[in-house]
């Protein structure tokens, strides 16, 4: 068995052995079964749902989190993960209001925005590979020290004024109802679905988080790798900050706050182990989907945000706790 099924692993009865049993019993085909009963749902709930442009405005409920969790994927299959996600948007949105207060134009927002989200990324990697931090407890201790420094530049204002051309990067449509957005977050997944099932650095990825002493001993530079994914990690954060600053119009200290827990239950739900070592980019692109389908028909239907929070809450409890469960019982 190879090292991305690992995941699959824990859901294929040992009986089905062929390759179309085995994907039919995958979780990725599960999770498109459970996209399709959500579309469903949210068709028969609401006569807003189907309507294109609806369709259209419901992909920003999940794009710019999607973009943040394909790098999260990779970082979480490595055995770490990096909590300050959106704190780093905060701060990556901030810098680039500060610089808009010099009259900087549209691109040089953008490399500031993404300059800012690799520096993040970076210290991340320091801490984690240099230092010898839990990835946790460094990753906790930075989304506290980015997002109060944006409190600290902003306190309760706010920065407005962007350039007309750089609201194309969150409110653009490339063609009809296809949002730049969206077509970013498709680019972006095939993109990372090379990097880690076509090349050396993706099977480095899963071998480290298997049993990184292993990978070190095999010739492979953990550190460097693990480096390369917090600094990649926080590239795409800055990445989420100009799109999200871009479809607001605005940078406010409070951006993105809680999105770090909807990144990682798109993650986890995607079928990426919490422990490292196996999961997929397809099942994260399917889980985003799930996740912004669900988010934007509870909108459609007025649900407060408090529930949303919840459910999003108990659903990252039961993705975890269901191989565990399923598991036991196998053994049992």
């Amino acid at each position: 068995m190879n090292l991305q099924d690992g995941v699959k692993a824990r859901f294929i009865p040992d009986r089905l052995n062929s390759r179309l049993s085995g994907h039919l019993k995958s979780w990725e085909t599960l999770l498109l079964a459970v996209a399709v009963v959500v579309f469903v749902i949210n068709s028969l709930s609401s006569p807003y749902f189907l309507d294109a442009w609806n369709l259209s405005d419901a992909s920003f409920n999940f794009t710019e989190k999607g973009l943040i969790a394909l790098a999260m994927a990779l970082v979480i299959i490595s055995g770490e993960i990096d909590l300050s996600v959106a704190a780093i948007i905060a701060l990556a949105s901030t810098a680039m209001g500060y610089a808009l207060q010099f009259g900087v134009g549209t691109a040089e927002l953008v490399a500031i925005g993404l300059i800012v989200g690799v520096l993040c990324g970076t210290f991340n990697g320091v801490l984690v590979t240099v230092m010898g931090l839990p990835s946790i407890v460094a990753t906790i201790g930075t989304m506290s020290l980015f997002r109060g420094l944006s409190f600290v530049v902003l306190g309760d204002k706010a920065f407005n004024g962007y350039p007309t051309s750089f609201a194309f990067f969150g409110q653009g449509y490339v063609y009809w109802v296809i949002t730049f957005e969206l077509v970013l977050f498709a680019g972006m997944a095939v993109l990372f679905g090379i990097l880690l099932n076509k090349t050396n650095f993706g099977r480095a990825i899963y071998a480290i988080g298997n049993n990184p002493t292993a990978a070190l001993f095999s010739g492979i530079r953990v550190a460097r790798v693990k480096m390369i994914l917090f600094m990649l990690t926080g590239l795409m954060s800055g990445l989420a900050a100009v799109c999200l600053t871009s479809r607001l119009g605005s940078t406010r200290p409070s951006i993105a706050t809680g999105w770090e827990l909807e990144i990682v239950t798109m993650v986890v739900l995607g079928g990426v182990s919490i422990l490292g070592g196996s999961g997929t980019i397809v099942g994260v692109v399917i889980a985003a989907l799930i996740v912004g389908m669900v988010t934007f028909g509870f909108g459609l239907l007025n649900v407060p945000g408090i529930v949303m929070s919840i459910f999003i809450g108990l659903l990252l409890i039961s993705v975890i706790a269901l191989p565990i469960v399923y598991r036991r019982v196998r053994k049992g």
